[in-house]
């Protein structure tokens, strides 16, 4: 039976639980701390309700709750503190991303898995995905030549939600590049085979969503809700399937969006990158996009050939650069994170078994919250910025 302590319980770790018991199904929550216990209990799987103890403190529920690993779920502010406290137990590790969201933090968690034994594995489902790792193989088999050149999108059909619930916290997420970017620029790197060294960013505040509607205003309060194209039932009218919160929520149009004065969430950003090896990408993320707008993927290009995927079609196409011959390959459909999520399970599982090393360990997401905090700097001055290297 493998033991796990839970660092706050939320939707998404709770999720990410379930797949590990599909991998490991005698795994058991054995310890949680969270303040809103009513709220974690009421996530517990039914095998868990009994035994799972509550414990104000990670260090208390580690010294009495016989555990074998931890994960952290927490909002993204609490990330690093509580994964460099989780770095003293020489425990396996599974934390949520972004690994930290500014420069102290970020150094923090290097400083305090430097001489650790704690192996972490960082919720980079894109990175290990099966489309993505295809497209990997085929680059390293030289499909493409020498990468020259790579050009990743995401149009985020269910961006609403950083508008209308918790993630609009400024203070929690730190912007958009922390929240979604920190994802895409870590598989970019892999796929180019090099780490990212210099950014050019920019980005739009308070175009689309943001305004002067009061704070606290949801839809059921709201006089508009009939004709707003924001309001559950609109959103529910107008096929929004696969994103959009289609219950009471709050106000995309209010102050508590924030302000680009007093820091809010983009509506869009884009990212100029440079790689260590000497080739450029560009990277661009736009959070109002809807229905089948949606896209996520990245084309790479080398003389030889050309090699691109998407993961909301489920595709990727492989083009030669000097034969007549182009290929496409189509993958299953139907998985969390494009199939992400059930290779980190099976790394989480595979680690605290002592089977296999983790594909993203810390430094993965150490790196690219230094990629994020050049982007967010870039944007805000208007300057190429230099990626601060691992010590």
């Amino acid at each position: 039976m493998i033991r796990l302590g839970v660092i706050g319980y939320g939707g998404r770790i709770n999720s990410m639980i379930k797949r590990f018991r599909l991998e490991e199904s005698e795994l058991r929550v054995a310890g949680i701390v969270d303040p809103d216990e009513k709220g974690a209990r009421s996530r517990l799987d039914e095998n868990d309700r009994k035994d799972a103890a509550f414990y104000p403190t990670v260090d208390e529920m580690v010294r009495k709750g016989g555990l074998d690993a931890l994960a952290i779920g927490t909002r993204c502010d609490l990330h690093a503190p509580y994964a460099m406290e989780a770095a003293r137990y020489d425990l396996p590790l599974f934390l949520e991303k972004p690994v930290a969201t500014s420069l102290k933090q970020a150094q923090g968690l290097e400083k305090a898995f430097q001489k650790s034994r704690c192996e972490a594995a960082v919720s980079f489902p894109l990175r290990v995905s099966p489309l993505c790792r295809l497209a990997g193989n085929l680059i390293k088999e030289g499909a493409a030549g020498s990468p020259e050149h790579i050009a990743a999108v995401n149009y985020v059909p269910y961006g609403t939600c950083y508008f209308d619930l918790w993630y609009r916290d400024f203070k929690i997420t730190q912007g958009l590049f922390f929240q979604k970017a920190t994802h895409d620029f870590d598989y970019m790197s892999f796929l180019m085979g090099s780490d990212i060294v210099r950014v050019a960013a920019m980005a739009n505040y308070g175009r689309v969503f943001g305004g002067r509607k009061p704070g606290g205003l949801t839809c059921s309060k709201c006089r508009e809700q009939d004709t707003c194209l924001e309001s559950p039932q609109n959103r529910k009218r107008n096929g929004y399937e696969t994103g959009g919160w289609d219950k009471d929520h709050g106000c995309t149009f209010g102050r508590d969006c924030g302000s680009p004065e007093t820091g809010m969430n983009e509506d869009c950003s884009s990212a100029l990158v440079e790689f260590a090896s000497g080739a450029h990408g560009v990277y661009t993320q736009v959070f109002f996009s809807r229905r089948d707008a949606a896209a996520r993927g990245a084309t790479v290009s080398g003389y030889h050939g050309t090699v691109g995927f998407d993961w909301y079609r489920n595709e990727l196409k492989r083009v030669r650069h000097h034969a007549p011959f182009t290929d496409t390959i189509k993958a299953d459909g139907g998985m969390s994170h494009f199939g992400g999520d059930d290779e980190l399970a099976r790394d989480f599982i595979g680690l605290i078994r002592g089977k296999c090393k983790s594909r993203t360990p810390i430094e993965t997401g150490i790196r690219s919250v230094h990629v994020c905090l050049a982007a967010k700097e870039s944007a805000e001055t208007g300057r190429f910025v230099k990626v601060r290297r691992l010590c």
